[in-house]
């Protein structure tokens, strides 16, 4: 069994940090304003593709009926956008690739 390792903003504005020798501040804006970017343009596009990651694309979840497990009960669950993940081609042969 695998132990789950979760990866942090903390942890990518070390990244950035050491590798580029950008103060942490530097770092941390860097990041939240890359982040800003792809949010925003999926939210305004409906849809960003990023060469050899994915495609992320927004799509539309119609209501429905749910139920409550604990008790039972039916509840309407409202229509609402999601957000879907696409992995390029090259994403998956990376992925997938047993000499690393």
């Amino acid at each position: 069994m695998n132990k789950r390792i979760n990866l942090t903003k903390k942890d990518l504005v070390n990244v950035i940090y050491m590798q580029l020798g950008f103060s942490k501040l530097v770092s941390e804006n860097l990041l939240n304003d890359f982040l800003s970017i792809i949010i925003s343009n999926i939210k305004n596009e409906k849809i960003l593709k990023l060469s050899n990651f994915g495609t992320f694309t927004i799509r539309q979840k119609k209501s429905r009926i749910g139920r409550n497990p604990k008790t039972r009960e039916p509840k309407v669950i409202s229509s609402r956008d999601v957000v879907l993940f696409k992995p390029s081609k090259e994403f998956k042969e990376f992925i997938n690739n047993k000499n690393d």
